[in-house]
């Protein structure tokens, strides 16, 4: 199935979502184009990790439409359905424990490689080839995940979604457990990636100040809807909104949050979903 060039690759039309008496996302609309960096910020439990699993097909819609590449990426199912689900990948927010600890870096990145198809005497040389990609050290793919870094482990995430050759990358918190050094590092390889690539992004942060550095545009979340949206910059220079004020004031320091607003931090934090 090919897709339209001219239309985005991930929409969200209106989408709703609910846990129990508990309202996670009320009429959330978003769209993803070939190439382009959406930002998805706000607090834990605004309903940003559901957003990701909707993207994904892990969760289905209460109301609403999902669509990737055109179809309904829940409904992704058997063997003709594979390559279009490799199109769309996740790189999460804790890679430690997203990875097997018994295998080696290396076969993590390989057993991806596997599940796409690709045959067995090709998969070393293309494990290296995406360890080169996303900076890593070739002798880094025999190390167990206990013994790399946090920045490293990220970029062995990284690489590992990029096994089954995406065109959009769902980023959630990605670099939330990383220093601030780190953190510029993975969003420069993020950067470069899509410059040299034309992948989408994705990214979701609780971090304005993250998600400025690559987002073209920016969607703010609060309490399952969206408050705010447009260019990155202009949501830094001048938020309308004062919970994207608020947001915004976290990621400088520039002042405490807006009466009536909860204090928002920069540290670890989840969506409770």
């Amino acid at each position: 199935m090919n897709h339209d060039a001219t239309a985005p690759l991930l929409a969200l039309d209106r989408v709703g979502k609910r846990y129990g008496d508990r309202t996670a996302l009320q009429g959330v609309s978003l769209a993803v184009a070939p190439g382009e960096t959406v930002g998805l910020v706000g607090e834990s439990g605004s309903g940003k990790s559901t957003l990701a699993r909707l993207a994904l097909g892990l969760l289905a819609p209460d109301s609403g439409t999902v669509r990737f590449a055109g179809r309904d990426p829940y409904r992704l199912r058997g063997r003709a359905d594979r390559a279009l689900r490799g199109r769309l990948q996740f790189v999460p927010q804790h890679p430690r424990g997203s990875l097997n600890p018994a295998l080696r870096a290396g076969e993590a990145v390989g057993f991806a490689l596997r599940l796409h198809g690709t045959p067995r005497a090709e998969r070393a040389a293309a494990v290296a080839r995406l360890f080169a990609q996303v900076g890593l050290e070739p002798a880094l793919a025999a190390r167990y995940p206990r013994e790399l870094s946090g920045g490293q482990l990220q970029r062995v995430a990284v690489a590992r979604a990029l096994a089954t050759g995406p065109d959009l990358l769902v980023c959630d918190e990605p670099t939330s457990a990383l220093d601030r050094a780190a953190q510029a590092r993975l969003l420069d390889l993020l950067t470069e990636l899509r410059e040299r690539t034309g992948l989408a992004y994705l990214f979701i942060s609780h971090d304005l100040a993250v998600v400025r550095r690559l987002a073209h545009r920016v969607l703010v979340l609060r309490h399952g809807r969206v408050v705010e949206e447009g260019p990155a910059d202009r949501l830094w220079d001048s938020p309308a909104h004062p919970y994207t004020r608020a947001l915004l004031d976290a990621a400088t320091g520039a002042a405490p949050p807006a009466p009536g607003l909860p204090r928002t931090t920069n540290h670890l934090t989840t969506d409770h979903i």
